[in-house]
């Protein structure tokens, strides 16, 4: 499927779209640990886990997705939810498609359905953040149309970069997208 093919929000006609639940965390935890081909290594992978616990499918379930094959195994998922400070923002946490799944419009149609979620909720704006590492994410959403947001520092390709934003040598890439 080219872009130019893609209906916004419209998933391949094999995949189901549903919310999460709590019963869900396992196999999100095995794909955290397995679909980004090694990012980080173990501790990559560890970090990845800690970062999506049991609360997000408890809590958030009613702005995040999961995304899954005709037998039932998962292909995508979004975790996202409404900020509670910020009248007028959501936030994406974390956004996941197996590596096979790449590059046929799931994960853009996750985002459109989270986009059409936070709007309905009069939300206008939507941010994330992601590890200055992660080129396909920097890249990825930045062809979402989301906006880098200016950091305190600028690395060897430009991009601007949050030094210790989670925590110490736990630097991240800030992005908003508003409309």
């Amino acid at each position: 499927m080219t872009e130019r093919d893609r209906v916004p929000g419209r998933l391949p006609e094999d995949l189901t779209l549903r919310r999460p639940g709590p019963a869900d965390h396992a196999r999100l935890q095995v794909a955290l640990a397995e679909w980004w081909g090694g990012l980080g290594g173990a501790a990559g992978a560890r970090q990845r886990q800690l970062l999506v616990p049991r609360l997000f499918l408890q809590h958030f379930a009613d702005t995040s997705f999961l995304v899954e094959r005709p037998d039932g195994t998962l292909h995508a998922f979004l975790i996202g939810f409404l900020s509670q400070t910020e009248p007028e923002a959501a936030y994406i946490h974390f956004v996941g498609v197996c590596p096979e799944g790449r590059r046929d419009g799931v994960g853009s149609a996750l985002y459109d359905r989270f986009f059409a979620t936070v709007r309905a909720a009069g939300r206008s704006r939507v941010r994330c953040i992601t590890s200055p590492n992660n080129r396909n994410s920097i890249a990825y959403h930045t062809r979402m149309g989301f906006r880098l947001e200016p950091g305190d520092r600028i690395d060897d390709e430009g991009v601007p970069v949050h030094t210790d934003y989670d925590g110490p040598g736990l630097d991240r890439v800030s992005f908003v997208r508003e409309w």
